[in-house]
């Protein structure tokens, strides 16, 4: 458990990364991509900071300000 990180639904994260429900559901049964995730009795919940994190790492591998090579 992590105090203080409150919980969002797959709708609040859909939300936030401007992706469809379906495209989350998609994500977390092929385990290929999307935020960590957990259930809680049938409700798929994830951390604020697990969906933090994944934007994070989504900016770093596909940021278009990183250094290119002359």
């Amino acid at each position: 458990m992590r105090p203080n990180d409150p919980l969002l639904t797959i709708p609040e994260v859909a939300e936030i990364l401007r992706v469809t429900p379906e495209t989350l559901r998609y994500w977390r049964m092929t385990g290929m991509d999307g935020p960590e995730s957990f259930k809680i009795g049938r409700r798929v919940v994830y951390y604020t900071s697990s969906v933090a994190e994944y934007v994070a790492k989504q900016e770093a591998a596909t940021s278009s300000s990183r250094e290119r090579s002359p």
